[in-house]
């Protein structure tokens, strides 16, 4: 298997996993604080991170060199983190999602200022067909629904969030040394976390914890390992293997798996009209795939 096929194969489990925290996150989001929830996820995913490392023998010498470049990497996964939770007190899940569809094209942008990563024609064609597929499936299909978006709080408050996150994914590939991404991952979610506590303790100290309700738990847990230690290993195992615009391509599949997460949850499920919008996301990846596959001149 190559590296490009691995870098897919783990954005694909990425996508999954990130939709979850849309649908979680919004049954809890109005129950704690996001900063201090936030804060709290970091650190536990931070000892989840830390056991992985030892049980594949441990951080190399000097993988902690230079632990600035860490704190960059989790204050910008934390201001992520805690404006997605702020943004989802008032976005519906599959709003947010919508939101989050931008981030391939900003993360675009970025790479080329931070890299001088260039995005090829066939790149913006597969972002292009999926961002389309994306809002099939948000809206249902329903052109009048799309027409009459209307960006509220939350969106607003999650777009800036996703500014964050565009940042962050050429950042990690200009930022590392060789680490491996589990080492990487642990230095993140330290820093993010140490960051967090500080900027979040105010609300930390006052919070009862033992009257928080079984979905703050269940979403603390999943955030946790799944939502933060998983993904930002899948993503930074990824952003060293492939171009940013590429790895993030990968975020138009998220609403098609809000939308799965929203069904499983029992909250319906959506038309077959918005098969539709499944199939242009899986052209869009079918066509980054030939990219990779295309040979080089």
């Amino acid at each position: 298997m190559t590296a490009g096929t691995q870098g897919h194969l783990a954005m694909l489990a990425f996508s999954a996993l990130v939709a979850g925290s849309f649908s979680l996150g919004g049954l809890m989001a109005n129950e704690i604080d996001p900063a201090a929830f936030t804060a709290v996820r970091f650190c536990i995913a931070a000892v989840f991170v830390f056991i992985l490392a030892q049980m594949r023998g441990g951080f190399a010498p000097r993988s902690f060199a230079a632990p600035w470049r860490y704190g960059v990497l989790g204050g910008l996964f934390g201001i992520y983190f805690v404006l997605m939770f702020e943004g989802l007190k008032t976005a519906p899940p599959v709003s947010a999602a919508a939101v989050f569809t931008l981030v391939p094209l900003m993360a675009a942008g970025f790479a080329w200022l931070l890299l001088r990563q260039v995005l090829t024609p066939r790149m913006a064609l597969a972002l292009a067909i999926g961002g389309a597929g994306a809002l099939w499936v948000i809206f249902r299909g329903d052109l009048g629904a799309l027409l009459a978006f209307d960006i509220g709080r939350g969106e607003a408050i999650y777009f800036i969030g996703c500014v964050s996150h565009a940042i962050y994914t050429p950042m990690v590939r200009r930022l590392n040394r060789g680490e491996t991404a589990v080492t990487f991952t642990f230095g993140t979610t330290v820093a993010g976390g140490v960051l967090l506590l500080v900027y979040a303790w105010p609300q930390l100290s006052v919070i009862d914890w033992s009257n928080l309700s079984g979905v703050v738990w269940i979403t603390l847990f999943y955030t946790a390992f799944f939502a933060t230690a998983c993904t930002v290993v899948l993503l930074q195992f990824a952003t060293l293997r492939l171009p940013s615009a590429k790895v993030m391509a990968y975020t138009y599949l998220t609403p098609s798996w809000v939308i799965v997460w929203e069904v499983v949850l029992g909250n319906g499920v959506p038309p077959l009209v918005a098969s539709g919008g499944v199939v242009l996301t899986i052209i869009a990846l079918f066509l980054l795939l030939r990219d990779d596959a295309a040979p080089k001149n």
